[in-house]
């Protein structure tokens, strides 16, 4: 059969708009993780007329002026050299750049007792020996401040450009205060006696939020094992299949962990899941469509990726008082941001060319073998480089 004068054009148009887009996200996708941008996590304790305020952090960004806002890898800064010269600083070095910048840093803090704005004093800098360089130093910086007299409630924050902070509050039991601020948002106000009140639905709602961030835009591992599972087969039940296998795999051990019955070390995580990107790839090309088999397999893929995402709620950290709540709210919006991946990936390909006889030849098979060696990129940047 004689193609038409007209396909050979459209296919070649198609086929370098797929390669065109694949080396882009190669492209964007080789610093992923070396210098990964982790939110602060900051622990609040009001005891009497005085405020104590923990926040573990890294330094080096926000001492060489990096904008943490949205950023997810370091190595995208233009600070990005001055970040790397300070993370190979001695502690006792680090610790006096951080007292030099200090007056700074207070300024871009947010501490008040209803209006009344207060000082905060630095009580002391826990900084650990030089590692890796290519990871984030995890240093403590401790801080308290004198409160007014009256019973105003307190409110803390910083600015947008050092990124998430997450906020506990110590000294309230099971129901304190816990939050996660992003864009330089602002905590709730967190009465000096007792605890701030959130209702279920606002944590649910916040985790929602957190889960859908970390598929969209911030898991371009994860988009691509989905959008492998996308380019199998432009048939429904092939997918429907798979993603119902990946999502019960991964709720499984994304609970289990978060609850502290499985802990496997990110060493070994994250180059597993590049190397599940790398199957889901070649299988597509070398399959004719959905094996017996293949469902299971991904299974085992999910629940590999579901310590991924348990790593994501471990460095922000659940409210025990209303675990379940948002344990539930942060698997929603990681399954929200995986239909969105399908439904973009549909809208643009394979609403319009899924049943075409050349679809597979031309645009899933191209596209599969792009994101295995992403995959495969990654899997010797987290074993070798």
């Amino acid at each position: 059969m004689k193609i038409a004068p007209l396909a050979a054009p459209i296919r070649g148009g198609l086929w370098h708009l797929v390669s065109s887009i694949v080396l882009l996200t190669f492209l964007c996708a080789a610093p992923l993780r070396a210098h990964e941008v982790q939110p602060a996590v900051s622990d609040v304790t009001i005891i009497s007329d005085t405020l104590s305020w923990d926040i573990t952090l890294n330094l080096e960004p926000l001492i060489a002026g990096a904008d943490l806002d949205g950023l997810e890898d370091t190595n995208a800064s233009d600070q990005a050299a001055e970040i790397d010269r300070l993370r190979a600083l001695p502690p006792q070095e680090l610790e006096q750049a951080f007292r030099n910048y200090w007056p700074e840093f207070t300024r871009n803090l947010t501490l008040k007792s209803g209006d009344a704005d207060l000082t905060a004093q630095l009580e002391g800098v826990e900084i650990p020996d030089v590692g890796d360089v290519d990871l984030g130093r995890q240093s403590v910086v401790r801080m308290s401040a004198s409160l007014p007299a009256g019973d105003a409630p307190i409110i803390l924050g910083w600015v947008a450009s050092y990124g998430g902070l997450v906020i506990r509050q110590m000294d309230g039991g099971t129901e304190a205060y816990s939050g996660y601020l992003t864009s330089g948002a602002m905590s709730d106000p967190i009465p000096r006696v007792g605890v701030a009140e959130q209702s279920r639905m606002d944590v649910f709602l916040e985790y929602i939020v957190i889960g859908f961030e970390h598929i969209i835009p911030k898991g371009l591992d994860h988009i691509l094992f989905v959008l492998g599972l996308f380019f199998l087969s432009s048939a429904l039940a092939p997918l429907l299949w798979q993603v119902s296998a990946f999502t019960l795999a991964h709720t499984i051990t994304l609970a289990l962990a978060i609850l502290g019955y499985v802990s496997v070390p990110a060493t070994i995580v994250e180059p597993l899941i590049a190397a599940s990107i790398v199957y889901v790839g070649v299988e597509n090309v070398l399959s004719k469509g959905l094996s017996p088999w293949r469902p299971a397999v991904v299974f085992v893929f999910g629940l590999l990726h579901g310590l991924g995402f348990a790593s994501v709620l471990g460095d922000i950290g659940l409210n025990p008082a209303q675990f379940v709540t948002g344990l539930i709210g942060f698997n929603i919006g990681v399954e929200l941001g995986q239909l969105a991946v399908i439904a973009i990936a549909f809208l643009l390909v394979g609403l319009w060319f899924g049943k075409k006889p050349w679809y597979r030849a031309y645009i899933a098979n191209p596209a599969s073998i792009a994101i295995a060696l992403i995959g495969a990129f990654w899997v010797v940047e987290r074993t070798l480089l």
